[in-house]
C-alpha cells in the first residue's frame, strides 16, 4: 500500500480533524445562554473557584461537557456505521437506516411513548430493542437471498412496515405524547449527562476501535464478493458480524439521541474524496470528521436561537438534504 497516493496526506487529515475536534469541543463547551470565557474553561475543570464560578462550573461540568462529549460519540458512531454499510452493500447512498436500524427505534420509542406513557429510560430501551429486532429481522429475511441485495430489500421492507405502524400509533396518540412524539423524531442531545456517558462511552468506544479494525475486509469487498472469497473471508460470517456490530453501535446511541440523519451519508462520502476509498485511514477519520460534524451541529442548535433550542436533527438535516440531492445529480459516484 506504500505506492498508492492519497487527494490529501492520511496523517495530515486526522491530525487536522482531532485538531478541529478539539476546537469544536471547547467552543460547545463555552457558548450558550450563559458563556463562559476560554480564559476561564482550565481554571473551571481544574483549578481553584472564584467567588461567582460555582454557577459556571456547574453549567460546564453537569450540562456542556456531558453533551458535547455525547453528540462526539453519535456522529463518530454514525458516521463510522455509515462507511461500513457503504463498504457492505458497495452502495454509496446507503446509511445505517437501510437495514431497519432507525425505524426499528423509532418504532420501539413510539410504542413506548403512546402504549405504555414511558419515562426517558424506558423509550431508550425500547428504541433500543426495536433497533435489534428490526436489524435482526432483516438479516433473518435477507439472508435467503444470495448476496447482501436480500438484507437491503428486507431492510426496504421493515422501513416499510415501521413507517405504518408508527403512523398508526401517531394517530391514536394524545397531544402530549404526540409531543414528545415529535420531539424524539426530530433528534435531540439534552438527555445527555455523565450517567448516560458511563454506560455508552465505553461501550460505543469498544465497537468504534472493532469496526475499524475491519478494514482489510471492507477494502476486499470493494473488490467484489467473489474477489474477497477468493482471499480468503468468509463472506456469510463477515456480513453478519457487520451488521451486528453496526446495530449494536448505532442502536443504543440512537435510543438516547432520536432522530438525526444524513451524518452516516455526508461524512463518509466528503471523507473519501479527500482520502480515496482505503479504509484504513477512511474509517479512523470518519470517526473524527463524524464528531465533528455532529459537535457543531449540536452548537449551532444551541446558538442560533439562543436562548431557545432547535432540533439538532433539523440542523443536519437541512445540511444533508441539498447533499443527497448533489449526490444523485452525479449519479451517485465519487469521483
Amino acid at each position: 500500500m506504500s505506492t498508492v497516493s492519497y487527494p490529501v496526506s492520511p496523517p495530515v487529515c486526522l491530525l487536522a480533524l482531532g485538531g478541529c475536534l478539539a476546537l469544536a469541543l471547547l467552543a460547545a463547551s463555552a457558548s450558550g445562554p450563559v458563556p463562559i470565557p476560554w480564559d476561564r474553561l482550565p481554571q473551571l475543570l481544574w483549578g481553584a473557584l472564584m467567588p461567582g464560578d460555582t454557577l459556571l462550573r456547574q453549567v460546564l461540568i453537569d450540562i456542556r461537557l456531558p453533551r458535547a462529549l455525547f453528540s462526539a460519540a453519535v456522529g463518530a458512531a454514525l458516521a463510522l456505521a455509515g462507511a461500513v454499510i457503504q463498504a457492505l452493500f458497495r452502495n454509496p447512498l446507503a446509511e445505517p437506516g437501510l437495514v431497519g436500524i432507525s425505524s426499528g427505534a423509532a418504532l420501539g420509542a413510539v410504542l413506548a411513548i403512546v402504549l405504555a406513557a414511558g419515562g426517558a429510560w424506558l423509550i431508550m430501551a425500547a428504541a433500543f430493542l426495536g433497533s435489534l429486532a428490526a436489524t435482526f429481522l432483516a438479516y433473518a429475511i435477507g439472508r435467503r437471498q444470495p448476496g447482501v441485495a436480500g438484507i437491503l430489500l428486507a431492510g426496504i421492507a421493515i422501513n416499510t412496515a415501521c413507517g405504518s405502524l408508527i403512523g398508526l400509533l401517531t394517530y391514536a396518540a394524545n397531544d402530549a405524547q404526540l409531543r414528545d412524539l415529535t420531539f424524539w423524531s426530530m433528534g435531540s442531545l439534552s438527555g445527555a449527562d455523565w450517567t448516560v456517558l458511563a454506560w455508552a462511552g465505553p461501550w460505543t468506544l469498544g465497537l468504534l476501535v472493532y469496526l475499524c479494525r475491519q478494514w482489510r475486509v471492507l477494502n476486499a469487498l470493494l473488490l467484489g464478493e467473489r474477489e474477497a472469497a477468493h482471499l480468503g473471508f468468509e463472506l456469510v460470517s463477515v456480513r453478519r458480524r457487520l451488521i451486528v456490530a453496526v446495530s449494536l453501535l448505532v442502536g443504543p446511541l440512537v435510543a438516547v439521541s432520536g432522530g438525526i440523519g444524513f451524518v452516516g451519508l455526508v461524512v463518509p462520502h466528503v471523507v473519501r474524496m479527500a482520502l480515496g476509498a482505503h479504509h484504513r485511514f477512511l474509517l479512523p477519520a470518519c470517526v473524527l470528521g463524524g464528531a465533528l460534524v455532529l459537535v457543531l451541529a449540536d452548537w449551532l442548535s444551541r446558538v442560533l436561537l439562543s436562548p431557545a433550542e432547535l432540533p439538532i436533527g433539523l440542523v443536519t438535516s437541512l445540511v444533508g438534504g441539498p447533499f443527497f440531492f448533489w449526490l444523485l445529480l452525479r449519479g451517485g459516484q465519487d469521483r
